[in-house]
């Protein structure tokens, strides 16, 4: 499954939670210390191992990899691109 993030980069613990892989940041943390997550198949006991764009983590059957959401925050919609409108007109209503 893939699930998409904001920015570059997460750490580990946070994206457990993200994935729904793991419950809670308590369950990811207990799960990674004890050596049940896999980073691209390789195991990893730290919580704050920073992912990247297409690692893949696994913790029991489940797995999750990590996709760089393309939006960069830019919140231009081409649909309103040619829009006139005037926020003097709606100001004072």
């Amino acid at each position: 499954m893939d699930v998409p993030i904001s920015g570059d980069t997460i750490k580990l613990g946070q994206f457990l939670k993200l994935a729904n892989l793991a419950e809670s940041g308590g369950h990811a943390k207990e799960a990674i210390s004890s050596g049940e997550v896999t980073v691209n198949n390789a195991v990893v006991t730290s919580r704050g191992h920073s992912l990247i764009d297409g690692d893949t983590v696994g913790l029991g059957a489940d797995s999750a990899t990590v996709v760089v959401d393309g939006d960069d925050g830019d919140y231009f919609d081409e649909r309103t691109a040619n829009d006139d409108f005037d926020p003097e007109k709606w100001r004072n209503l």
